[in-house]
């Protein structure tokens, strides 16, 4: 594994052993639901809309006979709610119909719901069934250039430029681990810097201060 790569990776293993998802959830279902919602929204809006959700519909079952109308009432606080609720119905009757009720753990399969695209469908796969990929949301794309782990103009390129260097067992929690590091250090716009145990391997740190 080369440089950069391995001190970072190192360091995060030392400071941060446990990274996981900051969306409560309790199955598949859940999440997968909880994901199309945080689109554009924090996990923290999302978690204060889905247990309301989840009790009127605890299943792929109960919200596919679900109106994006009556979704909509639960989820009016996030953002862009009319399409959201559009989605939720149409995944949910996608899992009912074509899979069950069962969320797939297929990356091709999980995309052709409504409201999944890649992002989303490799978060799933990567918490529900530990596939060995990463989503590369705002955060992941922002920290992955700014510490010189790729200079990949688009949310695919800097996802394959993660996957070809950070090792299949770490990829899982490395997702978190960046997302976690842009949310709270390494923020869009004022990113701690000083505070930031990162400093000494990153590209945009090094540049900004001459070293």
């Amino acid at each position: 594994m080369k440089k950069p790569y391995s001190e970072i990776i190192s360091w995060f293993e030392e400071n941060m052993p446990v990274a996981e998802s900051e969306l409560d959830f309790k199955n598949p279902y859940q999440l997968i639901v909880a994901v199309i919602l945080s689109a554009q929204c924090t996990d923290k809006r999302v978690n204060m809309v889905t247990p309301a959700l989840f009790d009127a519909y605890p299943s792929a079952e109960a919200l596919a006979e679900a109106t994006p109308e009556q979704i909509f009432t639960y989820i009016r606080s996030v953002s862009y709610p009319n399409s959201k609720a559009q989605h939720l119905a149409g995944m949910a009757r996608m899992l009912v119909q074509n899979y069950g009720g069962q969320v797939p753990d297929d990356i091709d399969e999980l995309q052709k719901l409504p409201g999944v695209g890649r992002k989303t469908a490799n978060v799933v796969s990567s918490i529900v069934y530990n596939k060995p990929v990463i989503a590369v949301d705002t955060h992941v794309f922002r920290i992955s250039r700014r510490l010189g782990l790729s200079k990949g103009t688009t949310p695919l390129a800097v996802e394959k430029d993660l996957t070809a260097n950070i090792p299949a067992e770490k990829r899982p929690i490395a997702h978190h681990w960046l997302i976690l590091h842009g949310r709270y250090v390494c923020t869009a716009h004022k990113p701690k810097c000083t505070e930031c145990g990162l400093s000494p391997f990153c590209a945009e740190y090094r540049k900004s201060h001459g070293k």
